[in-house]
């Protein structure tokens, strides 16, 4: 009886764990579809990579160092920023901003993000 009731509970252990990351990497892919949206709806004014960093990771989106600089050159690439050195402290920092075409583009997720929403909020109250 004691086997018995110790391996139900590893299976039981091991399908909590899988449904745990399961879960985890949804969010995670749910995050990843709205770090754009973030990033942009706060380079509406100028931001140095750790201070826009550290600001979004206050407002209680976080994320790391090595997808928010890679992400920045991918936007400034595709025009929707646009950057420049600065030297202020002892050290040169690239500061970035939304272009015009960033903010068109900004409006545009930000639309689309909510009628999804929408949707979603129809889907999932269903009966």
């Amino acid at each position: 009886m004691t086997i018995l009731c110790y391996t139900h509970y590893i299976i039981s252990m091991k399908k909590t764990d899988m449904y745990d990351d399961v879960r985890k990497n949804l969010i995670q892919e749910l995050r990843r579809g709205s770090v754009v949206i973030a990033v942009l709806s706060r380079l509406s004014k100028e931001h140095y990579g750790y201070t826009l960093l550290k600001e979004l990771n206050e407002l209680g989106f976080s994320i790391e160092q090595n997808t928010l600089y890679p992400l920045l050159r991918r936007l400034e690439t595709q025009g929707l920023l646009s950057s420049q050195w600065k030297v202020e402290d002892p050290r040169p920092r690239r500061y970035y901003i939304r272009s015009e075409t960033g903010t068109e583009v900004f409006h545009d997720l930000i639309k689309e993000s909510k009628k999804l929403q929408k949707i979603l909020e129809v889907l999932c109250n269903e009966k």
